[in-house]
């Protein structure tokens, strides 16, 4: 059955943008001609944003776009433009800041009207009906009768989007000490939430930049609260239910305050990081709760976003249909009573006490969400048990669920490609590899490498944002570039292979040469290749992700320290001099610059390991959580400086070297450990 309406984004490739291929309105997708377009009609342009796995988005949908009557006012009085914001992150940036100025609030989906050249005088995040309509007519009728008043509000919005993307020079070329970075942790810590993990209030997000900072400080500083917090917050976390414990995976946040009731669709770029900290924080506690949960994370990746090819989707959907063919948020995740009662049988009331089918883990409708909230002794202990039983029996009962499970109608899958969020991915199977010792996901790693290098890298350094099938022509983004090379200074850090080493300092020169600011030494987010938007970003603040520059810093810092290449050195020097002021006056925002002036401040080793038993040596040391070194290592000889003059025939040596200048060699590794670990603690 052909349908009733088709748009222009039935030409395009991202699935977001083809569930609005056949609403009326006659959508376009932001390209130079639409713009032109609207300049030479004096049109104003609507501009919605949004994402394949928006619970809200799906809803403003239904009851907007899929209208008629509301498509007609749209089509009347403006050009309407949608946009994938996971595609097209440049442009969202822009218009949340805006929306932010407008309202001091923001969130998708991002609905925007602008003058005909794009620049914005009005925003909204979700808009019921009714109201849309009003306003759409209102601010038609204004721009009619008054166009020199939009025009003057949109020039001073304008103004102050350029203006919030302006650094403050430092006023001191000093850096932030660990002291100084205690006191501000100290200070932030009133907003934790130690009993339930992170912060005080409702929703919660995981923030897992925060998390990376705090475990690597806390270690660095033997801070206890501090670690305590983040094993309170990983552990909360993991007993769901924003975590699914029968396919595993996390959702984005939690709409409560205990990670109860989760906004269910499940992103790849949260379950990359996650599966670093969770895999991080193991290497360190020996945690099996810890190392679990990174587990079934990793069988979610697998069963749930793996392309065939090696790379991985975007996202799951929040919402999914139920059996009636409602489209109901969560409805593939929830169960009732009843349910578990006839699919569990004898085990039900076990399984009912574990996971609180009670008032505790009650949601709406008659429905639970599996959540945890004691220990396994202790409810052991209460039915008699041993551990390994109530293990047993639970496992059983997982297994029983998810076989009911499969038979529900799956959520939506987003299955772009996109290039920033398999650098998280592929960092984050690494570090499973490098602390877990589990040899399935060096192979995705490895896989999920290759298929980067084959479909989303060309002319040996450009990257491209996404991929679908085919190719996607939207060139990366400093996120996409930081990522990667993010990523494959950790895969050389575990394979020692230097193609991933090389590959990565290809596309740091790549980054020098397009995406560069003279005069603050940070990146822009846009190549100088790309036509310019209202301004052209410049990303430090962290968000679902650490920002792009933070990354940028780092990889520059890692690769110092790995070529001994001292223009790495001058640049990060002047970075961490640019973003100094605007770090320490809101740091909660900024915890991944906050890492590398941790890191910075403490003594740093470059650890070169030579010899036959270089990668059992290396595999060795890379398990143990030791954020200030970096690891290179080979059977004989390399070009790379580190290793470099230092084979022994007959002896695999370990060099711990500072600055360049390296102790004595050790034949064994324990030793190394031992000086390696003692230098951490400050």
């Amino acid at each position: 059955m052909s349908a009733k309406h088709t748009n222009a984004l039935i030409n395009e490739s991202s699935p977001y943008l083809l569930q609005h291929a056949h609403n009326p309105v006659n959508w376009e997708a932001w390209n130079a001609k639409i713009i032109k377009r609207a300049k030479d009609s004096n049109k104003l342009i609507l501009i919605s944003i949004g994402y394949a796995a928006c619970h809200w988005c799906h809803v403003m949908e239904h009851e907007c776009f899929e209208d008629p009557a509301v498509a007609d006012i749209m089509n009347a009085n403006f050009i309407n433009i949608k946009i994938d914001r996971e595609e097209r992150p440049d442009i969202d940036q822009i218009y949340m800041d805006a929306l932010q100025i407008m309202t001091g609030n923001g969130g998708w989906p991002l609905n925007i009207v602008a003058l005909p050249d794009g620049r914005p005088f009005w925003g909204a995040t979700y808009v019921p009906k009714n109201d849309w309509t009003k306003v759409l007519a209102q601010l038609s009728a204004l721009y009619a009768a008054d166009p020199e008043r939009v025009v003057d509000y949109a020039i001073d919005l304008t103004d102050g989007l350029k203006k919030i993307n302006i650094l403050e020079k430092p006023k001191s070329p000093n850096l932030p000490s660990i002291k100084e970075i205690d006191t501000l942790v100290t200070t932030w810590f009133s907003y934790f939430d130690t009993f339930l993990g992170g912060y005080k209030k409702a929703p919660k997000f995981m923030m897992p930049v925060n998390l990376n900072f705090l475990l690597q400080f806390g270690e660095t500083t033997k801070n206890k609260e501090i670690l305590s917090y983040v094993d309170t917050t990983l552990t909360r976390m993991a007993w769901g239910g924003i975590f699914d414990p029968i396919g595993g995976g996390f959702s984005r946040y939690a709409v409560d305050t205990k990670w109860h009731i989760p906004h269910f669709e499940k992103m790849l770029y949260d379950n990359g990081q996650l599966l670093s900290i969770y895999s991080k924080r193991y290497a360190v506690t020996k945690n099996d709760l810890y190392k679990a949960t990174a587990l079934q994370t990793i069988q979610f990746l697998k069963e749930e976003l793996l392309d065939k090819n090696g790379g991985f989707y975007a996202s799951l959907d929040a919402d999914s249909l139920t059996d009636a063919g409602i489209l109901v948020e969560g409805a593939y995740y929830v169960w009732k009573e009843e349910e578990l009662t006839t699919i569990l049988k004898s085990d039900f009331p076990l399984f009912k006490e574990y996971y609180n089918i009670n008032k505790y883990g009650y949601w709406e409708h008659g429905t639970y969400v599996l959540i945890r909230d004691a220990e396994k002794d202790t409810i052991a202990t209460n039915n008699k048990i041993t551990i390994a039983q109530l293990e047993d029996t639970i496992s059983s009962c997982l297994t029983l669920l998810k076989l009911e499970r499969e038979k529900r109608i799956k959520p939506r899958l987003d299955t772009k490609i996109l290039t920033s969020w398999n650098g998280l991915i592929l960092k984050g199977l690494t570090d499973a590899y490098r602390y877990l010792e589990d040899d399935d996901s060096l192979k995705l790693a490895l896989a999920n490498a290759n298929f980067i290098i084959d479909n989303l890298l060309k002319d040996t350094s450009r990257l491209v944002r996404s991929y679908r099938e085919t190719e996607i022509s939207i060139n990366g983004f400093l996120e996409d570039y930081a990522t990667i090379i993010d990523a494959f200074i950790g895969l050389y850090e575990v394979t020692f292979d230097l193609i991933w080493l090389d590959k990565a300092t290809q596309l740091t020169a790549y980054v020098f040469e397009n995406f560069s600011d003279t005069e603050t030494g940070l990146f822009f987010y846009t190549s100088k290749l790309d036509k310019s938007l209202i301004r052209r970003t410049i990303e430090v603040t962290d968000n679902a992700i650490p920002s792009s520059n933070a990354i940028m810093a780092f990889n520059l810092f890692k690769l110092y320290k790995l070529t001994n290449n001292s223009t790495y050195k001058e640049r990060l020097n002047q970075i961490l001099q640019s973003v100094k002021t605007t770090v320490l006056e809101r740091p909660e925002s900024h915890a991944h610059w906050l890492s590398l002036y941790t890191t910075v401040q403490q003594p740093f080793y470059e650890v070169a390991i030579v010899g036959v038993q270089f990668l059992t040596f290396g595999k060795i040391i890379a398990r143990e959580y030791l954020p200030n070194m970096v690891l290179a290592a080979t059977a004989e000889s390399e070009n790379l400086p580190l290793l470099k003059n230092r084979f022994t025939v007959g002896k695999t040596n370990v060099h711990i070297c500072e600055n360049s200048s390296c102790q004595l060699p050790r034949e064994g590794v324990d030793e190394a450990i031992a000086i390696l670990k003692k230098s951490l603690s400050l």
